[in-house]
Formats: C-alpha cells, structure tokens, sequence
C-alpha cells in the first residue's frame, strides 16, 4: 500500500504569515489554485484509487480539481485535520515566535501542548493511527496493492514521515512539507518505506517506485517502476 501525502495548496494565510489553524473559510489564494490545478497533470496519470482529506477548506479546495479529472469521491476524516493551535489559532507568526512555547515546539515537539488546544505528540498518535487504517481499508477493499492520495497539512503531514522513517517526533522539525508538496511512503508488512518526500516538481512517477518483493523487503530494495495507469509552527503554518 503506497500513500501519497498530499499538503495543500498556498493558503491566504500562508501568504499573511498567520497561523490558520483551523479557522473556518481559510481558502487558497491565487498561487494556491495554480498548485491545485497543477497537481492533476502531477498526479493525474497515476493509477490512484481514493482521495482522504482534511475537512478543513483549503484541502477540499485543493483536491477538487484531481478527484473531477479522476473521478473519485473525497473523503473527510477529522484525524488528519491541521492541528488544533487553540489560542495561537490566527495570530502572526511574528508575535508566535516571542512565546516561550516555540522554543519548545522548535526543540522538544513531543512535550508542546498548544494552549486551548492539543498536543503534538496526540497529533501524530491519530494522523498515524488514521493514514494505518486507511491503508488497510483499501487493502481490503480492492484485493491488494493500492496507491492513494491523504490531503493534509504541513506539521501533520511532517508527523506521518517522522514516525514511518522511524525518528522520534523531536527530529520532525528537520522534514520539509512545502505546499502542494508530496510525500510518499509504502507501508509493509515488516515496516514503512519513505520513497520520497517534499516532491514538487511537475510529474511525480519518477519518484515513485514499486514495492519491495517478499523476498527483497529485508533490505528494501525497489523492484522497477510502478505502473503509471513558508515560515511555520515548526515548518508548515497550515
């Protein structure tokens, strides 16, 4: 099962420097609807087979334009929404940084617990536990191997890699999730294989590559191509 971790698009509040959380009726701005339209021609010819999303509208409106050109009905799934920032939610990153919580969101994530709101570590627990059972649902559903597309947000998504290259959480500050960035990772039976991450360049299977055999997961070597059918909270502001 191979998922692709999808971040959304450059937000209004990417652009403001403010951090969106979640707000209701943050949309994309300009650029952002470029990358939305942008990720059909990059994902368009893969042979995807579901979208999950955030429920949040700058997901939505980002995987609009991929789930019409494929066909696919999105789902929402409230364990990959942006994390719940309490009340940091909507204030300059500017004035963010003087707290003394971001020192500890930038050096020890795994203990900042965000004011009114939840904690990092919790963050990971559902993002993870979500994109896992999802990975098995579709297993079941289609018989086998599938790959699909999770739309989430910068430190959520930064989460998910950080517990499939198996690092702590503490080391996630070091993983890049641009907008309109994709991560891809294959989950096994022995263990995660992190194929690639923050890819945003134009077509994404040059990156990708077919799981691992039975016999070759041991040292995960790649068995051929698969078939083709801003500043933030510790890196992402949403």
């Amino acid at each position: 099962m191979t998922v692709l971790l999808l971040r959304h698009g450059r937000s209004t509040s990417n652009t403001a420097h403010t951090l969106a959380g979640r707000s209701a009726g943050v949309d994309l701005d300009d650029r952002g609807r470029e990358q939305a339209q942008a990720i059909v021609e990059r994902l368009g010819s893969l042979p995807i087979r579901a979208i999950v999303r955030s429920p949040l509208l700058r997901c939505e409106r980002t995987v609009e334009p991929l789930a019409a050109a494929l066909g696919l009905e999105p789902v929402a799934d409230e364990r990959i929404a942006e994390v719940d920032y309490g009340s940091w939610t909507g204030r300059k990153i500017s004035e963010l940084v003087k707290e003394p919580l971001w020192a500890v969101v930038q050096q020890q994530p795994s203990a900042a617990v965000f004011p009114d709101g939840e904690g990092l570590a919790g963050v990971q627990a559902r993002a993870v536990a979500a994109v896992r059972e999802h990975d098995r649902r579709l297993a079941d559903e289609h018989g086998g191997d599938v790959l699909w597309v999770a739309c989430s947000h910068g430190d959520v998504i930064k989460s998910v890699l950080a517990d499939a290259l198996g690092t702590h959480l503490d080391s996630f500050q070091r993983i890049n999730a641009d907008p309109a960035s994709v991560s891809v990772v294959r989950y096994t039976t022995l263990r995660p294989f992190v194929i690639h991450v923050n890819h945003t360049g134009s077509a994404l299977n040059s990156a990708l590559s077919a799981p691992p055999a039975d016999s070759k997961e041991q040292d995960g070597a790649p068995d051929g191509p698969l078939p083709t059918g801003e500043a933030v909270v510790g890196g992402s502001t949403g």
